[in-house]
C-alpha cells in the first residue's frame, strides 16, 4: 500500500511546528486551573545517611504557604514493591519520595513545600532545615571494582553477555598483532530543555487530568494509579509536547509522584516543576570502565575479541545496559568473550541514555579497532572492511539487512577519506594538528506492541489516534504522512491525536521503536478502513469492485480504486453514504514477528568520520567536519531524520569532548549541577554536520520497512572524535571526555 510514494520519504516540515514557533504548544509546566498550588521540592545535602530532624516552622510562617511534607507526614501509599514498578522498571526496589529517614543519594528530595503560587513554595523551602546523620558514601566507581556483580536478576534477556565462543585468550596470545586498552567513561546528564514537571488538574466531577513530561502517558497513568489505588478510568495523562527527554522521561520522577500526593490530599489542582539543579539528581548515563582486547593476523582478520565493563548503578535498584554485547556482533570473529558486571553505589539509579549501553560500550570496542588499525599498519576505514560480517554471530542469527558497506563507501566518499595521510601529527593547518578519525555504528532495530486507531470521513478527513509520544522526533508528522499517502490525501487532512493516555495502547516511545510500531499500527489500521469500505462497496448495486480483492485496491483521489486501473472504482464519498455511516473507523493491533524473530535478528548501522583541529599550544579541540552516513532501512521523513542524526551527532561530541558529571567523593555530591558548569555543547562548539541515508530496503524489521533513527545518530560519534584526536596529535586518550589538560600532558608542541 506504500510502496509508491507520495508522501511517504518526502521531507514535510513538522505539523506542530507552527504551534511551537507561535508558543501556542502547552508543555507540562503550562498548564493551569483556578486554585491552583504549587509544589518546591527540599533536596537533600548528604549522599549517605539518616534524617535526624526536619524543621519547617520558619518556613511554615511564609505567607501564602499551605502544607509542607515530609516522612513524618506523607500520605499514605502502596506497600508492596510490585505497586511502585513502572512499565520499565529495574530489578531491585522502586525509589520511594518521602518513604522514611533514609538518605539514599545527593539530591533526594526529603520534603515538598506547598503553597499558593510558586514563589512562595521556593521561599519556604529554602528555609526548610534538616538534621542529618551523615555516613560515608561511596560514590566513586573504580574504588568499588573489586565489589562489582554479574546482575542476578536480569533487566532482560538479551542484555546478559553471550555465550563465549572458541577460546578468546589463546587465540589473543598466539595472534601476531594484538592490543589491550581500559576505557573509562564520565558520567552523562541529560539536560533536556523542558524541565520535568507535572500539573494536576481536578476536574468539576473529581477526575484527574495529570499533564506529566514523561516519554509515555500511559506509563505515568498506570503508575500513579498502582501506587495510590486509583480508578484508572478516573485518571487522564496526557504528554501533548515533549521538549527533548533523551531516555530520561521513560520511567516516572519524583515530581510526578509528588504533585498526585499533594493534589489528592489537599482536594485541589497542584504544579510541581523541578529546577535545572533537580534535573541532575535524577537517572543519568551511568560512569564505566572497560577493558577490550583485540587480536588479528597480518592481514587484519580478527582472531579474538575480548569485552569486560563494569558500570555504576544505586544502592537500591540494579540498573542495567547492553554494553559489551556489540563487540562480539560488529565484526567476523570466531574467539569472543563478553563479561559484564556493575557496582552500587550512593548516587541515584542510572537511566536509559540516548543509545544506552551501545553509545558507551560501542565507543570502546571503536577506540580499540582503532588502535589495532594503528598497531597493524593499516587504515581504520579498511580493517573494518575486511572484518565484515553479514550474520549475528552473537545469537547465530541472518541479519534482515545490512547496508553498512554503502555507509563505507558513501560516506568516505563525501568525506574525502582517501586523502587522509596515515601518520600521526603529519596533517597541519597553521598552528593547528589536524586529524581524521572515523568508527561504525550499530543498533537493535526492533518493534513493540502498539494499537492505532484510523477513521475516515465522508469529506475525505482523517483522523489517526495512538498513545505514543512526540519527544521531539517527529512522531506527530511521521504518523500524519503514513495516514495520508494511504487515503491519498493532504497531509492537512489529517488529524493526528496522540501523547493521552486513554487513547490505543502503545509502548513509551524510546529505543528508535516508535515508528516501526506506531507506524505499523497506523498502517494496519489504515489497512483495515480500506477493506472495511471494500466491504460495504461490495454490496453496493451493480458495483463494479463485487469480485475485487484487498490487494487489487487503493484510494485515489478521494475514490476507492482498482491499483491496475483508476477508472474503475467508487467515491469514498459514495461507499460511506450507502453503508448509513459518518465515517469509517478501525482499530488495529501490530507486533514483533515472532517467527522471523526466531531466524533473523535486525540492527540499524553507521560510519561516522570526524575531523578535527587541536591548537598544538593551547590544546582546544574544534570538531570542524562530521560526515555521519545511516542505514536505517526505510526513511519516512527526511527532515525530521536528518534533524534526530544532527542532535544524535552533537551528543556524541558531547560525551567525547564536554560532559561530565564532577563528583565530590568524600562528601558524594555532584558539584556542577547546572549548565554553567556541567558543559553541553553549544552553537559555538558545532560545526558542519553532513548526513547521508543510504539505500536500504527491510521487508522483515518492520512491516512498513523502518529501523528507526532516534539512537544511531549518536553512535560511534564519541569513538570518531576520539580516533581523530589521536591522529591529529599521536596521543591515545582513553578517558572520556577529553579536556584540554588531558591533550596537554606531556608535550604535543613538536
Amino acid at each position: 500500500m506504500l510502496n509508491n510514494p507520495k508522501i511517504v520519504g518526502i521531507p514535510v516540515s513538522r505539523i506542530d511546528g507552527p504551534l511551537k514557533v507561535t508558543g501556542l504548544a502547552k508543555y507540562a509546566a503550562e498548564h493551569f486551573a483556578p486554585d491552583m498550588l504549587f509544589g518546591h521540592a527540599v533536596l537533600s545535602t548528604i549522599a549517605n545517611g539518616r534524617i535526624l530532624a526536619i524543621d519547617t516552622t520558619v518556613a511554615e510562617l511564609i505567607p501564602g504557604v499551605v502544607k509542607i511534607y515530609t516522612h513524618q507526614n506523607r500520605p499514605a501509599a502502596a506497600y508492596r514493591d510490585s505497586k511502585w514498578k513502572d512499565a520499565v522498571a529495574l530489578p531491585g526496589h522502586p525509589f520511594r519520595p518521602l518513604e522514611n529517614h533514609r538518605v539514599l543519594f545527593d539530591g533526594q528530595p526529603v520534603a515538598l513545600v506547598v503553597a499558593e503560587n510558586a514563589e512562595a513554595a521556593r521561599d519556604a523551602a529554602s528555609l526548610v532545615t534538616v538534621r542529618y546523620a551523615a555516613e560515608e558514601p561511596q560514590t566513586e566507581l573504580e574504588a568499588t571494582l573489586h565489589e562489582s556483580y554479574e546482575p542476578p536478576v536480569p533487566r532482560m534477556k538479551e542484555m546478559m553477555p553471550p555465550p563465549p565462543r572458541g577460546d578468546a585468550n589463546a587465540a589473543l596470545a598466539s595472534a601476531p598483532h594484538r592490543i589491550s586498552a581500559d576505557y573509562f567513561l564520565a558520567g552523562e546528564h541529560h539536560n533536556p530543555m523542558e524541565l520535568f514537571a507535572t500539573t494536576v488538574v481536578v476536574e468539576c466531577d473529581g477526575a484527574l487530568t495529570i499533564h506529566d513530561k514523561t516519554q509515555g502517558s500511559q506509563n505515568s497513568h498506570d503508575y500513579v494509579c498502582s501506587v495510590f489505588g486509583l480508578d484508572p478510568g478516573n485518571v487522564i495523562v496526557r504528554n501533548d509536547f515533549v521538549g527533548g527527554a533523551f531516555g530520561q522521561g521513560l520511567r516516572p520522577k519524583h515530581q510526578l509522584f509528588l504533585a498526585v500526593m499533594a493534589s489528592l490530599d489537599l482536594g485541589r489542582s497542584m504544579k510541581v516543576e523541578m529546577t535545572r539543579r533537580e534535573m541532575f539528581y535524577l537517572s543519568w548515563r551511568p560512569t564505566c570502565m572497560q577493558t577490550v582486547s583485540l587480536a588479528a593476523d597480518a592481514d587484519g582478520h580478527l582472531q579474538a575479541v575480548l569485552h569486560h565493563a563494569v558500570h555504576a548503578t544505586s544502592r537500591y535498584e540494579d540498573y542495567q545496559e547492553n554494553v559489551a554485547n556489540w563487540s562480539g556482533l560488529a565484526y567476523r570473529c570466531d574467539n569472543v568473550k563478553i563479561s559484564y558486571e556493575i557496582a552500587k553505589l550512593h548516587l541515584a539509579t542510572p537511566g536509559d541514555m540516548r543509545a544506552p549501553g551501545a553509545a558507551t560500550g560501542v565507543t570502546a570496542l571503536e577506540a580499540a579497532m582503532d588502535e589495532l588499525a594503528h598497531a597493524i599498519g593499516i587504515d581504520p576505514l579498511e580493517l573494518r572492511i575486511r572484518n565484515f560480517v553479514d550474520h549475528d554471530q552473537n545469537q547465530d542469527k541472518a541479519i534482515t539487512s545490512k547496508a553498512l558497506r554503502a555507509c563505507y563507501r558513501e560516506g568516505a566518499a563525501r568525506f574525502g577519506w582517501a586523502e587522509r595521510s596515515p601518520i600521526p601529527r603529519s596533517m597541519r593547518d597553521g598552528n593547528d594538528l589536524v586529524g581524521w578519525g572515523m568508527a561504525g555504528g550499530v543498533w537493535e532495530a526492533s518493534m513493540s506492541k502498539g494499537e492505532a486507531k484510523v477513521r475516515l470521513t465522508a469529506s475525505g478527513k482523517v483522523t489517526v489516534r495512538a498513545a505514543a509520544s512526540d519527544i521531539g522526533t517527529g512522531t506527530y508528522t511521521i504518523l500524519g504522512q503514513l495516514a495520508a499517502e494511504a487515503f491519498d490525501c493532504p497531509i492537512d487532512s489529517v488529524t493526528v491525536e496522540i501523547a493521552k493516555s486513554d487513547l490505543p495502547t502503545t509502548g513509551v516511545e524510546g529505543g528508535s521503536r516508535t515508528a516501526a510500531t506506531t507506524g505499523s499500527a497506523v498502517q494496519a489500521a489504515a489497512k483495515a478502513v480500506i477493506n472495511t469500505l471494500l466491504d460495504h462497496a461490495k454490496r453496493m448495486e451493480n458495483s463494479p469492485l463485487a469480485k475485487i480483492s484487498l490487494q487489487q485496491v487503493e484510494i485515489s483521489d478521494g475514490r476507492l480504486v482498482l491499483k491496475s486501473n483508476h477508472e474503475i472504482g467508487i467515491s469514498v464519498s459514495d461507499i460511506i453514504a450507502a453503508a448509513g455511516v459518518d465515517a469509517i473507523e478501525e482499530h488495529a493491533k501490530v507486533g514483533p514477528d515472532k517467527s522471523a524473530a526466531k531466524r533473523y535478528a535486525s540492527y540499524s548501522h553507521s560510519a561516522v568520520f570526524v575531523e578535527v583541529k587541536v591548537d598544538k599550544e593551547l590544546g582546544v579541540v574544534r570538531v570542524t567536519r562530521v560526515v555521519s552516513a545511516i542505514a536505517a532501512g526505510r526513511i519516512l521523513n527526511p527532515k525530521t531524520a536528518r534533524s534526530q542524526i544532527l542532535g544524535g551527532v552533537v551528543m556524541g561530541i558531547g560525551m567525547a569532548l564536554h560532559e561530565e558529571g564532577l563528583i565530590d567523593h568524600r562528601a558524594g555530591r555532584i558539584m556542577n549541577h547546572n549548565l554553567a558548569e556541567y558543559h553541553v555543547p553549544a552553537h559555538a562548539d558545532i560545526r558542519d554536520i553532513d548526513v547521508i541515508f543510504v539505500e536500504e530496503e527491510d521487508d522483515k524489521a518492520s512491516a512498513i520497512g523502518v529501523k528507526g533513527v532516534g539512537e544511531i545518530g549518536t553512535i560511534g560519534v564519541a569513538a570518531a572524535v576520539a580516533n581523530a584526536i589521536f591522529h591529529a596529535t599521536g596521543k591515545r586518550i582513553r578517558n572520556l571526555p577529553i579536556t584540554i589538560e588531558k591533550i596537554l600532558e606531556g608535550e604535543i608542541t613538536s
